[in-house]
């Protein structure tokens, strides 16, 4: 089973920028679609981004939108986050996932293959 691995996260002011990455453990990994979940203390996880890999069209919820673009290098078989203008309410665990093809529609509830996760902390 292929493994994700996330990296990147840290310790930012506010309005600072973070950039997380998650790499395959199978180069010839090619899922139907990925994405980037957050988990902060005491809440339930969540999804943040989401892109589709036959056509690279990306989704982002609205408390993120225009501030985080998640996209992916085919040739590093990397995933990232880009994370700019970052608010103390991003702060959590980050996790990569997978909906793997004929594994569903790229819906937050059909992903799997979760990483270890990131932790992004932003202080004010």
């Amino acid at each position: 089973q292929v493994q994700l691995v996330e990296s990147g996260g840290g310790s930012v002011q506010a309005g600072e920028s973070l950039r997380l990455s998650c790499v395959a453990s199978e180069s010839t990994f090619s899922p139907y679609c990925m994405g980037w979940f957050r988990q902060a203390p005491g809440k339930e996880r969540e999804g943040v981004a989401r892109i589709w890999f036959e056509d690279g069209r990306t989704r982002e919820i609205g408390s993120v939108a225009g501030r985080f673009t998640i996209s992916r290098d085919n040739a590093k078989n990397t995933l990232y986050l880009q994370m700019n203008r970052l608010k103390p309410g991003d702060t959590g665990t980050y996790y990569c996932a997978a909906v793997l093809r004929g594994g569903g529609f790229c819906d937050w509830v059909n992903f799997k293959n979760w990483g270890q996760g990131t932790q992004v902390t932003v202080s004010s």
